[in-house]
């Protein structure tokens, strides 16, 4: 018998036999780790996320045109519509993620459901994000890491919400007689769900928009910030006009028309174009007589210069731009760098944007002066000037960031010139795939080169992404 061969050797070339296979071993690994290390620091990525596409149905206010509509619904129209305009095989689709807020039970995964209700096969997997009003902007950066990853090469990532039918729950003590009336087995056992229950206790309870860690509303908060900065009532006022007149003139001229589309809604299938929310005869003098919403009576957040429920969804088509290229697809815009970042809820719950817009311009090597167009998150007229006070401010650089200097201020004739979350509406978990389709489309309508794109969170969070025009 010959015997293992590597028994016959030598103890000292089996030391050195050792000591070579460590030496490939350790190369090896040292290899890896400066690949990984070089494309983490030149963020180049094995493969490069674009946005062919990105549309959205209208959206409504609450308790109108979708009042009798799931999110279920809303979210499988905006599936649809993407999918008719653009020619890709559905069961090329390598995942569907949308973003949803207030759940309903019945749907809990509705991206699953809004895929499966738009004619995308059962092969696709989907899943639902949510992260409160950037839902569908974690949507849009979760099928980009699939995409750079090599896991995907096509990815629909989008939102839905409606706010005209929220789940509403009775109280707690009510809920367990519920349960425990699973257990009863004769009529007599149902006397005693009576039992203990006060009048109260059959009462509904609403859900209330207010952060679970420290029973404020977002309103509440953005008032505080807003007298922090010194952001005046007036100046609220001013920013919200602008918004609503941006709008109503965007849509009288057909800028919008790229993004939305027409949807029939039953029994009735009458034929919804445009949003419904902004007020195009709105003047300062209407918004001076609204009373403060939230801190009375010296707060300056209204109803008339906070976004309003919204109904809605939205929805994007994410390649690798190789296979939209081989697809004959032309993308809009490369999605290059993104954050995410937190902060304290307590006292800067809407201030996400001025910590995640100077990392994700660090990350691109980019300044202010480098970008064309913003879209920023309009949850309250005052937390966008909140946080545009902040990005042009020397204190809060250098006590906030840890910056030297300030960011910059943004020009307003670079900021959401076709409206914002105050006038065109917010669908919780809809606004990210809006204000990122907006972008692109604005990129290639003006000619620019790069958009930010920022909004806030609850929980104090925040997200920022920058876009460049494809073929730039």
């Amino acid at each position: 018998m010959n015997g293992d061969k590597y028994t016959n050797i030598s103890n000292a070339d089996k030391e050195n036999y050792h000591l070579v296979i460590d030496l490939l071993v350790n190369t090896v690994n040292l290899s890896h780790s400066i690949f990984l290390l070089y494309m983490q620091q030149t963020k180049n990525y094995l493969f490069t996320p674009v946005l062919v596409d990105g549309c959205r149905i209208p959206f409504l206010r609450s308790a109108t045109g979708y009042n009798d509509l799931m999110a279920y619904d809303l979210g499988r129209m905006a599936l649809q519509g993407l999918l008719a305009r653009n020619a890709i095989d559905p069961d090329s689709i390598d995942r569907v993620i949308m973003g949803s807020v207030i759940q309903d039970p019945r749907t809990s995964n509705v991206a699953r459901e809004s895929a499966l209700g738009a004619g995308i096969p059962n092969t696709v997997p989907a899943f639902t994000i949510s992260l409160a009003c950037i839902s569908s902007n974690q949507a849009i950066t979760s099928g980009m890491d699939l995409i750079r990853s090599g896991q995907a090469s096509i990815i629909v990532a989008g939102g839905t919400e409606t706010m005209s039918d929220i789940p509403v729950r009775y109280k707690k003590k009510f809920r367990q007689k519920v349960l425990e009336a699973r257990k009863y087995r004769s009529p007599l056992d149902f006397l005693k769900f009576f039992r203990g229950l006060g009048i109260k206790d059959y009462l509904p309870e609403v859900p209330a928009i207010a952060e679970f860690s420290t029973g404020e509303t977002m309103g509440e908060s953005a008032d505080r910030m807003a007298a922090r900065f010194g952001i005046s009532r007036n100046d609220q006022d001013e920013f919200a006009m602008r918004s609503h007149h941006l709008a109503a003139k965007a849509t009288k001229e057909g800028l919008l028309n790229d993004e939305i589309i027409p949807t029939k809604i039953p029994p009735s299938f009458k034929t919804i174009t445009t949003d419904n929310g902004f007020r195009e005869d709105t003047s300062m003098e209407k918004l001076a007589k609204l009373k403060p919403a939230f801190i009375k009576p010296h707060g300056t957040i209204t109803a008339g210069n906070a976004s309003f429920f919204t109904d809605g969804a939205s929805a994007s088509l994410i390649m690798d731009e190789q296979t939209a290229l081989q697809l004959g697809l032309t993308p809009k815009a490369y999605l290059r760098e993104y954050v995410f970042v937190s902060q304290d809820p307590g006292e800067e719950l809407l201030l996400g944007p001025a910590y995640a817009t100077p990392k994700v311009l660090d990350a691109m090597n980019l300044a202010l002066d480098d970008i064309d167009v913003f879209e920023l998150h309009e949850a309250f007229a005052g937390q966008v000037m909140a946080v545009l006070a902040a990005l042009d401010s020397e204190t809060f650089a250098k006590k906030a960031l840890g910056k030297d200097k300030k960011i910059g201020g943004i020009p307003f004739e670079k900021l959401n010139t076709l409206g914002g979350s105050l006038s065109l509406g917010h669908p919780f978990g809809a606004t990210g795939v809006r204000l990122v389709t907006t972008a692109a489309n604005r990129l290639i309508r003006e000619d620019g080169k790069y958009a930010l794109v920022s909004a806030c969170a609850a929980g104090g969070q925040g997200h920022s992404i920058i876009l460049e025009k494809y073929g730039s």
